[in-house]
């Protein structure tokens, strides 16, 4: 076994993501067709052989436990460490309301913390779209010396994000918050490797300090101390969901095969809760163009560069394009969708016309009927 533990924070469900998560958190989000967006750092952890791994939630959070169970799918089902799911059980003061922030979400799960064996924890977000080589991060970690090291992307994201930046000798000197568009420095992808003995001393120090902020308040406090933090570079496909049209557009990645392959690459597989289901029908007169389809969907219209979750039925006539419809949704026949995002079970009557943008992609919540 190895001498780290995950820590992944499942609780936070970003407002511009608006009607996708009115019931779940970000990270139990349906992603291209089959899978969830916590699925890619459960998949990581598991991947690199890391087996004993907490999940913060705090509100929200029935369809994350449904869609985890007891971690059987990554393999995380033990009798001794393995998954655990950790709701708020800490101070009074520290879960009042929403976390403000992640040090905040970390000291109200302090006494799960202090009881963990291992010296090393990984720290990732459950929104994060990305199939992160950890085992390449902790060698860089190890051969650094470092007490933190930061998993950097090798791209500019879209949106505000940290950046860090490097000194001759590898490790990070400063870093700068907030930034947007092309810049100097390393774009952060806020995963972590942490000494646990170093995480607890910032949690100590942020909590004594009323801080709640982990970049703000714990990078700069181990930064100003002369904490060695060392950084490595994710290669490949990697996005935070934030808000609807970065999740829009991240589907929409997928139908790419060059940005699919780096996300699924065959050494890495990415894990998910299995569902048996028989295969998709499509109907004589059906056309489909560039869409990724998952099982037990009855396809007899037309769909082109559309993500479409098992248990959808698209009728004869219908018209989809650039459409991610989740599962069990309901398309009649000559209804036209595009640039629209069919939550769970929502059904769309014969005739109906919807068409949004890329930018402005039109939202049908759950279990909606139009």
């Amino acid at each position: 076994m190895r001498d780290y533990h995950g820590i992944i924070f499942a609780y936070s469900a970003a407002p511009e993501l608006r009607e996708l998560v009115e019931a779940r958190t970000a990270a139990s989000l349906p992603f291209c067709g089959r899978y969830r967006l916590i699925d890619f750092s459960l998949s990581s952890l598991r991947n690199a052989g890391i087996l004993d791994v907490g999940v913060i939630m705090q509100r929200d959070y029935q369809s994350l436990l449904d869609h985890i169970g007891s971690g059987k799918a990554w393999d995380m089902s033990r009798k001794t460490g393995g998954l655990r799911m950790l709701p708020p059980f800490g101070l009074p003061e520290y879960h009042t309301g929403n976390y403000t922030g992640t040090m905040e979400a970390l000291n109200a799960v302090a006494t799960y913390i202090r009881d963990i064996p291992q010296k090393n924890i990984i720290l990732m977000l459950g929104s994060l779209c990305a199939n992160i080589d950890l085992d390449a991060a902790i060698r860089r970690h190890e051969s650094f010396g470092a007490d933190i090291t930061a998993i950097c992307a090798d791209h500019t994201p879209e949106g505000l994000h940290h950046r860090y930046f490097v000194g001759d000798d590898g490790l990070v000197d400063q870093v700068r918050f907030d930034r947007e568009g092309d810049c100097d420095g390393l774009a952060s992808l806020e995963c972590y490797i942490v000494r646990r003995e170093v995480l607890l001393d910032l949690m100590d120090k942020c909590r004594s300090g009323h801080l709640y902020s982990f970049h703000r308040d714990a990078v700069n406090i181990f930064l100003n101390e002369g904490g060695r933090m060392g950084v490595y570079i994710h290669p490949g496909y990697a996005c935070a969901i934030r808000s609807v049209d970065g999740y829009y557009k991240a589907g929409m990645d997928m139908l790419n095969t060059g940005n699919r392959s780096q996300l699924f690459p065959a050494d890495r597989p990415v894990r998910t809760k299995i569902h048996e289901e028989v295969s998709s029908y499509y109907g004589e007169k059906a056309i489909s163009r560039r869409s990724l389809v998952a099982d037990n969907c009855f396809i007899e219209g037309e769909i082109e560069d559309c993500i479409i979750s098992s248990g959808a039925r698209i009728a004869p006539g219908a018209k989809l394009r650039r459409c991610i419809v989740m599962r069990g949704c309901t398309v009649e026949a000559g209804a036209v969708l595009e640039h629209v995002i069919a939550d769970k079970y929502t059904s769309f009557s014969a005739g109906t016309v919807l068409t949004g943008s890329p930018r402005l992609p039109i939202v049908v919540p759950k279990n909606f009927k139009i």
